[in-house]
């Protein structure tokens, strides 16, 4: 029963990096209504970045703000110089944007910093308080740092006038330029925050993969799966739907198919899902009158 427990708790973890990687895919897909699957190499790059400003001798915090902060300003980057020329292409060519610019830090992350596996620290110490033999330390954290973030979105996009125009204009761009918001900033802000977003998760789940260019693919499937789970269009269904996959991989993965084809439950919950039910648990049906 206490290994039964200590898979569940642990799922609710590793669930809370999926939740926030879904978050930000959420984000994105309300402002280009299409997946970044690049998403998960933009994290791992910013996750390469804390790296090396650790081994510069910043402390971890210091650190983290710092990455937060540059990945803030590269996803606002990303979409001001590659996404915004695309607006008005095809869906296939900024599909295939996508696809590039996941090659593309791959790539660099590979050129930059080298494949070799390299140790992440926690910023949780293991003898914390709050760890225990059912939850490390750095398990509790994760989840409070995922339940922190998605608490500061709700405030800000429910609560701030900031906020409140960044979700008009990823909802209705054509109405929110009549009352003078202006959109193509509303969208690089939402580009900023997603890769702020996923710096975080990469930060978070680098202790536990270790960090090399290839530690993201695997959670960015199951962050996939959890935002259609929940909803593509509903962030608090993101969110919801994380944690479901991540409980639901460690218990099938451990008491059902086994770890090594533990990455076939997010594919069978991808297609499930896409069957069943494609709005997704808190998704809006799209209705359009023909």
């Amino acid at each position: 029963m206490d290994a039964f427990i200590h898979q569940l708790l642990a799922g609710l973890a590793t669930g809370g990096i999926y939740a926030t990687v879904a978050l930000a895919l959420v984000m994105i897909y309300q402002a280009t209504h299409h997946i970044n699957f690049a998403q998960g190499e933009m994290a791992m790059f910013s996750t390469f970045i804390a790296w090396a400003l650790l081994q510069a001798g910043l402390p971890y915090w210091w650190a983290f703000l710092a990455t937060v902060a540059l990945s803030f300003v590269l996803g606002a980057a990303v979409e001001f110089a590659i996404i915004r020329p695309m607006h008005k292409a095809a869906d296939l060519a900024q599909v295939v944007v996508f696809i590039g610019l996941l090659i593309v830090f791959h790539s660099l992350a590979g050129w930059i910093f080298g494949y070799t596996i390299k140790e992440f620290p926690s910023p949780f110490p293991a003898d914390a308080w709050y760890g225990s033999a059912l939850m490390s330390a750095h398990e509790v954290g994760t989840i409070f740092v995922a339940l922190a973030i998605v608490a500061l979105l709700f405030a800000f996009f429910r609560l701030t006038p900031l906020g409140l125009a960044m979700r008009a204009a990823a909802q209705n761009p054509a109405s929110s330029r009549l009352v003078g918001i202006s959109v193509g900033r509303m969208l690089m802000l939402g580009w900023g925050l997603a890769g702020a977003i996923g710096a975080v998760a990469g930060m978070m789940v680098a202790p536990v993969v270790f960090l090399d260019p290839h530690m993201m693919s695997g959670v960015l499937l199951y962050a996939f799966a959890g935002a259609l789970l929940g909803g593509i269009d509903s962030p608090a269904g993101a969110v919801l739907g994380g944690f479901i996959v991540g409980v639901l991989e460690n218990l099938v993965g451990s008491y059902v198919v086994g770890t090594e084809l533990k990455l076939s439950v997010a594919l069978v919950l991808i297609v499930g899902v896409l069957i069943v039910r494609p709005a997704g648990l808190m998704g809006r049906k799209v209705v359009r009158r023909v």
